[in-house]
Protein backbone atom coordinates (compact mmCIF):
# COMPACT_ATOMS: atom_id res chain seq x y z
CA UNK A 1 0.00 0.00 0.00
CA UNK A 2 1.38 3.42 -0.92
CA UNK A 3 0.28 7.05 -0.52
CA UNK A 4 1.79 10.16 -2.11
CA UNK A 5 2.02 13.45 -0.25
CA UNK A 6 1.14 16.54 -2.31
CA UNK A 7 4.09 18.64 -1.18
CA UNK A 8 7.69 17.47 -1.61
CA UNK A 9 9.36 20.86 -1.97
CA UNK A 10 12.99 21.26 -0.91
CA UNK A 11 13.62 17.51 -0.78
CA UNK A 12 17.30 16.77 -1.38
CA UNK A 13 17.01 13.61 -3.49
CA UNK A 14 20.35 11.84 -3.82
CA UNK A 15 19.19 8.25 -4.16
CA UNK A 16 16.24 7.95 -6.56
CA UNK A 17 18.52 7.63 -9.56
CA UNK A 18 20.13 4.47 -8.16
CA UNK A 19 17.08 3.27 -6.21
CA UNK A 20 17.24 -0.27 -7.63
CA UNK A 21 20.94 -0.53 -6.80
CA UNK A 22 20.22 0.92 -3.36
CA UNK A 23 17.55 -1.69 -2.69
CA UNK A 24 19.76 -4.56 -3.86
CA UNK A 25 23.08 -3.50 -2.36
CA UNK A 26 22.55 -1.78 0.98
CA UNK A 27 23.48 -3.81 4.07
CA UNK A 28 20.69 -5.11 6.29
CA UNK A 29 20.44 -4.21 9.98
CA UNK A 30 20.88 -6.73 12.81
CA UNK A 31 17.76 -8.03 14.54
CA UNK A 32 19.31 -7.10 17.91
CA UNK A 33 18.81 -3.43 17.04
CA UNK A 34 15.04 -3.86 16.74
CA UNK A 35 14.81 -6.06 19.80
CA UNK A 36 16.45 -3.23 21.75
CA UNK A 37 13.97 -0.67 20.39
CA UNK A 38 10.94 -2.86 21.06
CA UNK A 39 11.90 -3.18 24.73
CA UNK A 40 12.22 0.61 25.08
CA UNK A 41 8.62 1.45 24.20
CA UNK A 42 5.59 0.93 26.43
CA UNK A 43 3.21 0.40 23.52
CA UNK A 44 3.69 -1.28 20.17
CA UNK A 45 0.71 0.03 18.23
CA UNK A 46 2.38 2.22 15.59
CA UNK A 47 5.96 2.79 14.48
CA UNK A 48 6.97 5.42 11.94
CA UNK A 49 10.06 4.54 9.91
CA UNK A 50 10.98 7.89 8.43
CA UNK A 51 13.05 8.04 5.22
CA UNK A 52 12.58 4.30 4.89
CA UNK A 53 14.45 4.00 1.59
CA UNK A 54 13.97 0.42 0.46
CA UNK A 55 12.10 -0.50 3.64
CA UNK A 56 14.80 -2.55 5.36
CA UNK A 57 14.13 -1.18 8.83
CA UNK A 58 10.36 -1.16 8.31
CA UNK A 59 10.31 -4.84 7.42
CA UNK A 60 12.02 -5.73 10.70
CA UNK A 61 9.95 -3.30 12.77
CA UNK A 62 6.84 -5.04 11.44
CA UNK A 63 7.73 -8.05 13.52
CA UNK A 64 7.29 -6.04 16.71
CA UNK A 65 4.57 -3.47 15.97
CA UNK A 66 0.91 -3.77 15.06
CA UNK A 67 1.40 -1.30 12.22
CA UNK A 68 4.37 0.46 10.61
CA UNK A 69 4.17 3.55 8.47
CA UNK A 70 7.24 3.57 6.21
CA UNK A 71 7.68 6.93 4.53
CA UNK A 72 10.15 8.41 2.10
CA UNK A 73 10.24 11.59 0.05
CA UNK A 74 11.43 9.59 -2.96
CA UNK A 75 8.67 7.87 -4.91
CA UNK A 76 11.25 5.71 -6.69
CA UNK A 77 12.65 4.47 -3.41
CA UNK A 78 9.16 3.50 -2.27
CA UNK A 79 8.55 1.70 -5.57
CA UNK A 80 11.57 -0.50 -4.81
CA UNK A 81 10.70 -0.98 -1.14
CA UNK A 82 9.97 -4.31 0.50
CA UNK A 83 6.32 -4.67 1.39
CA UNK A 84 4.82 -6.42 4.41
CA UNK A 85 1.28 -7.15 5.56
CA UNK A 86 1.30 -4.56 8.36
CA UNK A 87 3.53 -1.98 6.64
CA UNK A 88 1.94 1.02 4.93
CA UNK A 89 4.30 2.76 2.52
CA UNK A 90 3.78 6.47 1.94
CA UNK A 91 5.53 9.25 0.02
CA UNK A 92 6.02 12.40 2.08
CA UNK A 93 9.01 14.37 3.40
CA UNK A 94 10.31 13.90 6.92
CA UNK A 95 9.37 17.46 7.81
CA UNK A 96 5.73 17.12 6.65
CA UNK A 97 4.47 13.73 7.81
CA UNK A 98 0.90 12.78 6.98
CA UNK A 99 0.34 11.34 10.45
CA UNK A 100 -2.15 12.13 13.18
CA UNK A 101 -1.25 13.99 16.36
CA UNK A 102 -0.33 11.83 19.35
CA UNK A 103 -0.37 8.59 17.34
CA UNK A 104 3.15 7.15 17.13
CA UNK A 105 4.94 4.99 19.71
CA UNK A 106 8.33 4.76 17.99
CA UNK A 107 10.00 6.97 15.39
CA UNK A 108 13.01 5.47 13.62
CA UNK A 109 15.41 7.06 11.16
CA UNK A 110 17.93 4.71 9.59
CA UNK A 111 20.90 6.24 7.76
CA UNK A 112 19.01 9.45 6.96
CA UNK A 113 18.75 11.92 9.86
CA UNK A 114 21.74 13.91 8.57
CA UNK A 115 19.72 14.90 5.46
CA UNK A 116 16.82 16.45 7.39
CA UNK A 117 15.93 20.02 8.32
CA UNK A 118 16.33 19.31 12.00
CA UNK A 119 14.08 21.94 13.59
CA UNK A 120 11.19 21.21 11.23
CA UNK A 121 11.52 17.46 11.65
CA UNK A 122 11.74 17.56 15.43
CA UNK A 123 8.69 19.81 15.64
CA UNK A 124 6.74 17.17 13.73
CA UNK A 125 8.18 14.37 15.87
CA UNK A 126 6.79 16.09 18.94
CA UNK A 127 3.43 16.52 17.25
CA UNK A 128 2.90 12.92 16.13
CA UNK A 129 4.48 11.17 19.13
CA UNK A 130 2.51 9.76 22.03
CA UNK A 131 3.64 10.79 25.48
CA UNK A 132 6.78 8.82 26.40
CA UNK A 133 7.31 7.70 22.80
CA UNK A 134 10.85 6.92 21.68
CA UNK A 135 12.85 8.31 18.78
CA UNK A 136 15.90 6.43 17.51
CA UNK A 137 18.24 7.46 14.71
CA UNK A 138 21.25 5.53 13.55
CA UNK A 139 23.85 5.48 10.85
CA UNK A 140 26.68 3.15 9.95
CA UNK A 141 30.29 3.96 9.25
CA UNK A 142 32.67 2.85 6.54
CA UNK A 143 32.82 -0.90 6.16
CA UNK A 144 35.80 -3.10 6.98
CA UNK A 145 36.89 -6.38 5.38
CA UNK A 146 40.65 -6.76 5.77
CA UNK A 147 43.63 -4.39 5.86
CA UNK A 148 44.26 -5.00 2.15
CA UNK A 149 40.65 -4.46 1.02
CA UNK A 150 40.13 -1.57 3.44
CA UNK A 151 43.12 0.28 1.96
CA UNK A 152 41.52 0.15 -1.49
CA UNK A 153 38.09 1.26 -0.32
CA UNK A 154 39.56 4.04 1.84
CA UNK A 155 41.33 5.37 -1.25
CA UNK A 156 38.09 5.19 -3.18
CA UNK A 157 36.11 6.90 -0.40
CA UNK A 158 38.56 9.73 0.27
CA UNK A 159 40.68 10.30 -2.83
CA UNK A 160 38.45 9.34 -5.76
CA UNK A 161 34.85 10.15 -4.81
CA UNK A 162 35.67 12.17 -1.68
CA UNK A 163 34.90 15.59 -3.10
CA UNK A 164 31.55 14.37 -4.41
CA UNK A 165 30.14 13.65 -0.95
CA UNK A 166 27.66 16.29 0.23
CA UNK A 167 28.59 18.16 3.43
CA UNK A 168 25.94 16.34 5.50
CA UNK A 169 28.06 13.19 5.37
CA UNK A 170 30.35 14.82 7.94
CA UNK A 171 27.76 13.94 10.59
CA UNK A 172 28.24 10.28 9.67
CA UNK A 173 32.01 10.58 9.73
CA UNK A 174 31.68 12.09 13.22
CA UNK A 175 29.62 9.05 14.32
CA UNK A 176 26.54 11.24 14.89
CA UNK A 177 28.27 12.67 17.95
CA UNK A 178 27.54 16.27 16.94
CA UNK A 179 24.22 15.84 15.14
CA UNK A 180 21.37 17.86 16.71
CA UNK A 181 19.24 15.60 18.91
CA UNK A 182 17.20 17.59 21.47
CA UNK A 183 15.76 14.72 23.53
CA UNK A 184 16.74 13.08 26.82
CA UNK A 185 18.96 10.26 25.63
CA UNK A 186 18.98 6.65 26.70
CA UNK A 187 22.02 4.41 26.64
CA UNK A 188 22.30 2.34 23.49
CA UNK A 189 24.13 -0.95 22.96
CA UNK A 190 27.21 -1.45 20.82
CA UNK A 191 25.90 -2.81 17.54
CA UNK A 192 27.37 -3.65 14.18
CA UNK A 193 26.33 -5.07 10.84
CA UNK A 194 28.08 -8.27 9.78
CA UNK A 195 27.41 -9.85 6.40
CA UNK A 196 29.04 -12.51 4.25
CA UNK A 197 29.60 -10.93 0.84
CA UNK A 198 31.48 -11.75 -2.32
CA UNK A 199 33.31 -9.03 -4.20
CA UNK A 200 30.39 -8.28 -6.51
CA UNK A 201 28.20 -7.54 -3.50
CA UNK A 202 30.76 -4.97 -2.38
CA UNK A 203 31.03 -3.47 -5.87
CA UNK A 204 27.25 -3.10 -6.01
CA UNK A 205 27.37 -1.33 -2.65
CA UNK A 206 30.00 1.12 -3.92
CA UNK A 207 27.76 1.92 -6.89
CA UNK A 208 24.89 2.72 -4.48
CA UNK A 209 26.87 5.60 -2.94
CA UNK A 210 25.57 9.03 -3.89
CA UNK A 211 29.17 10.21 -4.37
CA UNK A 212 29.80 7.45 -6.92
CA UNK A 213 26.73 8.43 -8.91
CA UNK A 214 27.70 12.11 -8.72
CA UNK A 215 31.19 11.28 -10.00
CA UNK A 216 29.71 9.35 -12.95
CA UNK A 217 27.30 12.18 -13.74
CA UNK A 218 29.96 14.90 -13.72
CA UNK A 219 32.84 13.00 -15.33
CA UNK A 220 31.02 10.61 -17.68
CA UNK A 221 33.28 7.84 -16.44
CA UNK A 222 33.12 5.01 -13.93
CA UNK A 223 35.24 5.49 -10.78
CA UNK A 224 34.69 1.91 -9.60
CA UNK A 225 36.58 0.63 -12.66
CA UNK A 226 39.56 2.68 -11.51
CA UNK A 227 39.96 0.57 -8.37
CA UNK A 228 38.65 -2.76 -9.68
CA UNK A 229 42.06 -4.38 -10.37
CA UNK A 230 43.38 -3.40 -6.92
CA UNK A 231 40.17 -4.50 -5.25
CA UNK A 232 40.24 -7.83 -7.04
CA UNK A 233 43.85 -8.44 -6.01
CA UNK A 234 43.09 -7.55 -2.40
CA UNK A 235 39.91 -9.65 -2.25
CA UNK A 236 41.29 -12.85 -3.71
CA UNK A 237 38.84 -15.02 -5.61
CA UNK A 238 36.00 -12.83 -6.86
CA UNK A 239 33.33 -15.28 -5.71
CA UNK A 240 34.95 -15.89 -2.32
CA UNK A 241 32.72 -15.01 0.63
CA UNK A 242 34.27 -12.63 3.13
CA UNK A 243 32.90 -11.00 6.26
CA UNK A 244 32.08 -7.33 5.83
CA UNK A 245 31.51 -5.27 8.99
CA UNK A 246 29.98 -1.83 9.54
CA UNK A 247 29.91 -0.08 12.94
CA UNK A 248 26.49 1.33 13.92
CA UNK A 249 26.22 4.73 15.63
CA UNK A 250 22.88 5.37 17.31
CA UNK A 251 21.07 8.06 19.26
CA UNK A 252 17.86 7.20 21.09
CA UNK A 253 15.71 9.36 23.31
CA UNK A 254 12.36 9.60 25.04
CA UNK A 255 9.89 12.38 24.42
CA UNK A 256 8.71 12.53 28.06
CA UNK A 257 5.59 14.61 27.40
CA UNK A 258 7.30 16.95 24.93
CA UNK A 259 4.47 16.70 22.38
CA UNK A 260 3.30 20.11 21.17
CA UNK A 261 6.25 21.98 22.61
Amino acid sequence: MSDIHPSLADFKDLFSKQSKEYAASRPTYPRALFEFLAVLVGRRELAWDCATGNGQAAALLAGYFKQVVASDASKKQIENARAGPNVRFAVFPAEKPDLADNSVDLITVAQALHWFRFDDFYREVRRVARKDAVIAAWTYGLHSVSPEVDKVTQTFYKDIVGRYWPPEVRYVENRYENIPFPFPQVETPDLKIELEWDMQNLVGYLYSWSSTQKYIEENKSDPVKMIYPELEAAWGKENAQRKVTWPIYMKAGRLWGERGR
